[in-house]
């Protein structure tokens, strides 16, 4: 599921994104920054919020219903798309509450040691963008 909502959101189509998100749920892109996502709209603004395109390259459980994937980001066309400068080729991590089959929580996670000083975007391990 995580992938599917990476995958639409890297081809630049915000409102397939939002349809993984359950309504309500809760997006937090940045300390101090959680938002109650309570209709699709909501869902397809954040979305669009992303500026970069991500392809996930894994998914850990971190404890009870909480999963973290990792991501190497990439550009995406769209509305709210950019070229992702400076940090395509980067990794991000974000930790997701899945209910349902649906994105219940989404938080912007912190970077690992180690992050961003592997391999460039292609490598063997899943290289290319992801959100």
């Amino acid at each position: 599921m995580i992938k599917h909502w990476a995958d639409a959101l890297r081809r630049g189509d915000v409102r397939a994104a939002a349809r993984y998100f359950q309504i309500p749920s809760v997006f937090a892109p940045g300390p101090d920054q959680e938002v109650t996502l309570r209709s699709l709209h909501d869902a397809e603004t954040v979305n669009a919020e992303l500026p970069c395109g991500a392809k996930l390259i894994s998914v850990v459980r971190v404890g009870g219903p909480l999963v973290q994937a990792l991501f190497r980001l990439t550009g995406r066309p769209g509305r709210g798309g950019s070229a992702c400068n400076p940090g395509a080729g980067e990794t991000a991590r974000t930790n997701f509450v899945i209910k349902a089959g649906r994105i219940r929580v989404w938080i912007r996670a912190p970077d690992e040691p180690g992050d961003n000083q592997g391999a460039p975007p292609g490598d063997s391990q899943g290289g290319g963008p992801t959100v």
